[in-house]
C-alpha cells in the first residue's frame, strides 16, 4: 500500500481524534457539571427518596461527601448546568418523621458539620430560592418546595398544589402566590424571620407577615412530595413512578445579629 500525503493526514487526523474522545471519555466530572458547583452546598445536608444506605430510611448525604455527590435520577445538574435538579417519586423511601418522600436540602452549620437551630427571637435569618417547577405527582398534584422547620414540625412553607402555589403555615392555608401557575415558570421566594415576625417574598414583592414565636428553627429547600403510593399516606391510584421536580438555580442563606 502506498501512502501518499494526503492520505497521512488523514490517518493522523484520525489518530488524533480517537485519542482526544478516549481522553475526554476518561476526564472526571467537572466541577460545574457537579450540583455543588451550582450551589453553595457547604452548610446543608440532603436526604434522597431511596434507602441504600440504611434500608427502609431515606438516605443522608453530608459534607465533604455531598460536596462531591450527585445522583442520575433525584440530584444532579440540569442539562445546560446553571440549575440542580431535585426529584421525588412518590414511591420513594421516606424520613423517620414523614409518610412523604422527598429530594431536600436541611441546613446545617459549621460546614456541614452541625445542625442549624435558631430562633425568630434572636437575629435575622433569611432563606432566598430561585427556582422553577417542572413535574407535579399524577393523582395528588402537590408539593413542598421551601420551609422553615422547627425541632417537631413546618412553621410555614411555600406550597404549590396543581396550579396553586401559595404559602401555608401551621396546617392552615394562607395567600395564594400565583393561582394560575404554569410548570416551568421561574419565580423566587424568600423567607425573613426577624423579631418573632416571618416576611414572605414572591419575586422580591412582600406578599405576607406572620407573627410567630418559634425556636431550633432552620430553613429547608427542594422536592418535598405531598404524595405516595404506599404506607400511612397512600393516595388511591397514585402510581410510585410518579414524581414531583424542581430546578434550584440559587439558593442562599444568611443570619445577622
Amino acid at each position: 500500500m502506498i501512502l501518499n500525503n494526503t492520505t497521512c493526514r488523514f490517518f493522523r487526523t484520525g489518530i488524533s481524534f480517537a485519542l482526544m474522545l478516549l481522553w475526554n471519555a476518561s476526564k472526571p466530572v467537572s466541577a460545574q457539571q457537579l450540583p455543588s458547583g451550582i450551589l453553595d452546598l457547604k452548610n446543608w445536608k440532603l436526604n434522597l427518596p431511596e434507602g441504600i444506605k440504611t434500608p427502609g430510611r431515606s438516605d443522608e448525604y453530608r459534607q465533604p461527601e455531598l460536596n462531591a455527590y450527585q445522583h442520575p435520577q433525584w440530584f444532579h445538574a440540569n442539562t445546560k448546568g446553571d440549575a440542580v435538579v431535585f426529584r421525588a417519586n412518590t414511591g420513594g423511601t421516606t424520613t423517620s418523621g414523614s409518610g412523604y418522600p422527598r429530594s431536600e436540602l436541611r441546613e446545617m452549620t459549621a460546614d456541614g458539620k452541625k445542625n442549624a437551630s435558631w430562633s425568630s427571637s434572636e437575629g435575622t435569618h433569611t432563606l432566598f430560592i430561585d427556582q422553577r417547577i417542572t413535574h407535579l405527582p399524577d393523582k395528588k398534584p402537590h408539593m413542598v418546595i421551601g420551609q422553615i422547620h422547627d425541632d417537631q414540625d413546618d412553621i410555614i412553607v411555600f406550597r404549590l398544589e396543581k396550579n396553586k402555589l401559595f404559602i401555608r403555615m401551621d396546617d392552615e392555608n394562607g395567600p395564594v402566590l400565583d393561582e394560575n401557575y404554569q410548570l416551568g415558570t421561574r419565580f423566587t421566594v424568600s423567607f425573613i424571620v426577624r423579631k418573632d415576625q416571618t416576611d414572605c417574598y414572591y419575586n422580591g414583592l412582600l406578599k405576607f407577615s406572620y407573627p410567630k414565636v418559634f425556636r431550633n428553627a432552620y430553613f429547608k429547600t427542594g422536592a418535598y412530595v405531598q404524595s405516595s403510593c404506599q404506607g400511612k399516606r397512600q393516595v388511591k391510584g397514585e402510581s410510585c413512578d410518579a414524581y414531583g421536580e424542581v430546578e434550584i438555580y440559587r439558593v442562599t442563606v444568611k443570619h445577622e445579629p
